[in-house]
């Protein structure tokens, strides 16, 4: 297989270090990001594009990491005045189904090809290369991308159809939810009888209810440093997705109503388990 062209569009928390493990490789790659000095670090080994269209027009396979719909919709939009016949795209964002299905539609229509592949995993996993990364579209696309996408993540699912990706990571992240505002009340709950922090989570961790969120989570609880790895913001984002894609469960109304209140306290950019501070109050 000749190695291909990669482009990589939305260098944040998440984006940042993914394109810097392709870099890695050795692969050829160009970036973009709207704010310009995220790019700075790609200058040596990597092209940094002036704009999507440039990049695109450079690249055989793109991947984009974007925060939500409408940033995605809007990188979309630019790519669509290009011409993109015989292209890859990869999207790793979180966004609704709906967005999804759409990009891919446009996609098929101009002749390029499209997988949809959001990851399980924050920033440290990004970094380290072990990613959960859930795909939707076509095995012969996927077969494609799975050099590249080895790169990035230790673990591929695919999942079906476009649009089983998504679905998947939307699953998941409703499931995180509520294990992080269940982490946080019973450290609450147990501090109220007496029992120390780090006591108490060392026995869910040993217990048959720690898991790796669990334990990646308990650095963060014992320092009370909630700087964010996944920020709470982008949590209260996935579980609405969740809801307006058919959540609707006695936990549904809860963890919505208390992640937005914790966000509307003020606690939307800290880490997700920062959503103690707001249950202490």
């Amino acid at each position: 297989m000749n190695e291909e062209k990669l482009g990589f569009i939305g260098l944040g928390n998440m984006g940042h270090p993914m394109a810097k493990n392709l870099e890695k490789a050795g692969f050829s790659l160009s970036v973009f990001n709207r704010t310009t000095e995220k790019a700075e670090d790609f200058k040596e080994k990597s092209k940094i594009s002036n704009t999507v269209g440039e990049l695109v027009e450079n690249s055989d396979i793109i991947f984009t990491m974007l925060t939500n719909d409408d940033a995605v919709k809007a990188v979309y939009e630019e790519i669509f005045s290009k011409n993109i016949t015989g292209k890859l795209f990869i999207d790793m964002s979180t966004i609704s189904p709906e967005a999804t299905n759409g990009i891919a539609n446009a996609i098929k229509i101009k002749e390029g090809f499209f997988l949809d592949a959001p990851v399980a995993g924050s920033t440290k996993p990004a970094a380290e290369g072990n990613l959960l990364i859930m795909v939707g579209g076509e095995e012969k696309d996927l077969q494609r991308a799975t050099p590249y996408l080895q790169k990035l993540g230790k673990n591929i699912k695919h999942l079906g159809e476009n649009g089983k990706g998504i679905a998947a990571k939307l699953s998941i992240n409703y499931f995180l939810s509520i294990i992080y505002q269940g982490l946080a009340e019973t450290v609450l709950f147990s501090e109220k009888l007496g029992i120390e922090r780090k006591d108490m989570l060392g026995i869910i961790n040993e217990s048959a209810s720690g898991s790796g969120a669990t334990k990646v989570k308990t650095p963060l609880l014992e320092s009370e440093n909630y700087s964010p790895a996944f920020a709470l913001d982008l949590m209260l984002k996935d579980i609405l997705l969740a809801k307006n894609s058919g959540a609707d469960f006695p936990l549904s109304k809860t963890l919505i109503e208390t992640y937005q209140a914790a966000h509307d306290k003020g606690f939307g950019k800290d880490d997700v388990i920062g959503i103690i501070n707001y249950l202490k109050e």
